[in-house]
């Protein structure tokens, strides 16, 4: 990918049949050079997209876009933005924004997309993603590899837009399910403004000081290996080993994202190969020392924003069900009937011990189902924190119970945010910080 200046891309904030927007300030429609500010509505119709306020209808067309008078002229919010969909913290908030407010129509939804320069959506997306109090190093790391990853998703765009090739998410037979979930579904924008991709809440989460030097000072810096940008992931816990990349997304091995023992040199932290059932369940059943083993509260609130850290016990972890609780969710979340669940096997286990393929076992059905979010998704209301984790079945007087001991949070590719922010607070260079998860990676001067 070659760029010469800083890029502009689209983020997709919230869709819905009507939404609800608010120009605080100044704002111009592209196409007709009226201009516009205050409390609108817009509603997706067999007409095309329509734009009212109180005194009716305003604007119609099949793509609107606002831009502001000038670069200081103001923002606006949209109402009613769902954030964190389908985990524990999912809920609705107004959000406000810089840059241009654009409307598209598909079928019978509107969605709406924010167009701004990538640096200001790193701000943005760093004081989302964590707190923006953290420590400068890890400030500067997560805008690194938070910029690699946006622009290598573009990059990978173009691509499959110039071969034709067609991408794939799932591989279904009779009996399996493998699924993965990456950003290919969003072709109207670059990336969305959810967990799904980056969290981006525009000027909602307060930038500081020091996200804006973080930014600044890393300008146009990226993740490299020969000539592509790396697609460097991040996730909040990877448990103490990170995961292969191709063990949660497509069969696409890249050696920057190999498996890391997050813990310094010489630490007491056993190398095993926890792809063996065995060795995972010592692996999950111990705590071993680790930078992301940490309960410091002032390092966790670096990395934790308020609804994050109603969360505990991320390390290691666990959750109980009973039978017919179990049998209840997996229909629930799957959609499948499997009837009364007997089992949960665990079948193929990745370099951090998080599975990529489990059996579910009921009295009706027997199905293997992958990969590591896939399994998340159907035991949990919301999602589990990893798929590293053991199954304990217990038979009692009060019935069977299933017991999940797991380690981590997230998929545990790339750089470990907990851990990050605790070489960050022990000296370590934002430099150091992405060497030691992206091995072998060079940062290089992108623009």
């Amino acid at each position: 990918m070659t760029v010469n200046k800083e890029p502009e891309i689209s983020v997709g904030i919230v869709s819905g049949s009507g939404l609800t927007f608010t120009l605080n300030g100044d704002f111009i429609a592209a196409d007709t050079g009226r201009r516009y500010t205050g409390i609108y509505t817009a509603l997706a119709g067999s007409d095309g997209i329509t734009i009212r306020n109180e005194a009716g209808t305003v604007r119609a067309g099949d793509e609107i876009t606002f831009s502001p008078s000038s670069p200081d002229a103001g923002s606006f919010t949209l109402h009613a933005v769902t954030i964190g969909v389908d985990f524990h913290w999912q809920r609705n908030e107004d959000q406000t924004f810089r840059g241009n407010l654009k409307f598209i129509m598909r079928g019978d939804r509107l969605t709406a997309v924010n167009i701004l320069p990538v640096e200001e959506y790193l701000a943005s997306v760093i004081s989302s993603e964590m707190s923006a109090t953290s420590s400068g190093e890890l400030l500067r790391a997560h805008a690194v590899i938070s910029r690699s990853w946006l622009l290598a998703q573009i990059d990978k765009t173009l691509r499959l837009s110039d071969t034709g090739e067609k991408y794939r998410t799932s591989f279904v037979t009779d009996s399996e399910i493998t699924r993965w979930y990456d950003r290919e579904d969003h072709r109207d924008y670059d990336v969305c403004a959810d967990d799904h991709c980056q969290r981006y809440q525009g000027i909602t989460r307060a930038s500081t000081r020091e996200v804006e030097v973080a930014v600044r000072e890393t300008a146009g810096e990226v993740l490299m290996q020969g000539d592509f940008i790396c697609d460097a992931r991040y996730s909040k816990c990877c448990g103490g080993a990170t995961e292969l990349f191709e063990n949660c997304w497509e069969p696409v091995s890249h050696p920057y994202l190999r498996k890391v023992l997050d813990a310094p040199a010489g630490a007491h932290i056993p190398d095993t190969d926890l792809s063996e059932e065995a060795n995972a369940i010592e692996w999950i059943n111990t705590s071993p020392e680790a930078f992301c083993n940490t309960s410091d509260k002032n390092i966790l609130s670096q990395v934790l924003n308020n609804y994050d850290q109603e969360t505990n016990d991320f390390f290691r972890w666990k959750v109980t069900y009973s039978q017919d609780e179990l049998s209840d969710l997996v229909r629930e979340r799957t959609g499948i009937d499997f009837g009364r669940i007997t089992s949960l096997e665990p079948l193929t286990r990745g370099t951090s011990g998080r599975l990529s393929r489990l059996r579910i076992t009921g009295d009706k059905k027997s199905l293997v189902i992958g990969k590591e979010l896939e399994i998340r998704k159907a035991l949990s209301k919301s999602h589990l924190y990893s798929s590293a984790f053991r199954v304990e079945k217990i038979e009692g007087h009060d019935g069977t119970l299933f017991v999940l001991h797991g380690a981590g949070w997230g998929h545990g590719v790339g750089l470990c945010q907990i851990g990050a922010a605790v070489m960050g607070a022990g000296g370590y260079t934002y430099r150091q910080i992405l060497s030691h998860y992206f091995v072998g990676a060079e940062i290089r001067q992108l623009y």
